[in-house]
């Protein structure tokens, strides 16, 4: 018995964060006296007594203090992005050093709805993102100018569509009738498992807990694999006009839907603007 209240005294005496006192603590155990020449906080030292009564709450004490001290430099952000919706977390090393871990993702067809790619207009119908992250946030000049870097290990699925402008398709720069070609329908996936990236940006605080952030910058995603095929009804060979702007029909072509769809699938694939990929977002801090 005297050897576990000696334990439980220990801890309490080590997590203690009151300044050490000239006066001795006093544990009294039966017959046996036992004096150790340190302070302890009020809720646990009785000075008139010279006692240590209450070691369990010493013990509840000296844990809440070591999980206050873990968490002190720690925030959560939520975000939201080009990258998708998201938080982080993150632990402070020093005033201008905080690292993080966090997570972008879901569908980000509602965040950016079509893009480019020459002279063709695709619509993204639907885009499962999962873009988990670790990186590190520094204050260079330790005020709200940030610049950050890291590594994403992103899983983009984006599937889209694209049905010309007006009644042409213009596919490795020659004009195709929409009609004839009908849809373009395809999906991409980035290559890399690894995606380096570097940010820029503004976290400045609104008060003792809440911040604000904004970011930009890309992420190396590297090539796509994508995957583009002619939808819906029309007919197997399409018609173009030819160098000399003359139109050639669909029975002398030699041209099928699926040459237009290979060739947007090459066009899709060599797009730079899906190699280094955008990073915009937005979001809010909290610190503990």
């Amino acid at each position: 018995m005297k050897l576990i209240k000696l334990t439980a005294v220990s801890a309490a005496i080590l997590g203690s964060t009151a300044a050490m006192a000239a006066d001795p603590i006093v544990v009294v155990d039966d017959n046996d006296t036992v004096a150790y020449p340190v302070a302890a906080p009020a809720y646990q030292y009785n000075q008139d007594a010279g006692i240590v009564r209450n070691t369990t709450g010493a013990v509840v004490g000296t844990t809440k203090t070591l999980f206050n001290t873990a968490i002190n430099p720690a925030a959560v952000s939520a975000e939201i992005g080009t990258l998708g919706y998201g938080a982080n977390i993150a632990w402070s090393m020093n005033e201008t050093t905080e690292l993080q871990a966090g997570w972008a993702g879901g569908d980000v067809s509602d965040i950016k709805d079509d893009f480019d790619v020459d002279d063709v207009e695709y619509k993204i119908k639907d885009a499962d993102f999962s873009n988990p992250y670790l990186g590190v946030q520094m204050r260079p000049a330790a005020n709200w100018f940030t610049v950050g870097a890291g590594i994403i290990v992103p899983d983009n699925d984006i599937d889209v569509e694209a049905r010309g402008e007006g009644n042409t398709f213009n596919v490795g720069d020659v004009d195709y009738f929409s009609n004839e070609v009908g849809t373009l329908a395809g999906s991409i996936e980035h290559r890399n498992d690894l995606a380096p990236y570097l940010t820029v940006g503004f976290r400045p605080n609104i008060s003792d807990r809440w911040g604000v952030f904004g970011e930009i910058g890309a992420a190396y995603m590297g090539k796509t694999d994508a995957t583009v095929r002619a939808v819906g009804d029309a007919t197997e060979n399409v018609g173009y006009f030819n160098a000399s702007g003359e139109r050639v029909e669909p029975n002398e072509s030699n041209v099928t839907r699926g040459d237009v769809a290979a060739q947007a699938e090459r066009e899709l694939e060599d797009k730079d603007w899906l190699e280094w990929f955008p990073i915009v977002k937005v979001g809010a801090t909290y610190r503990f």
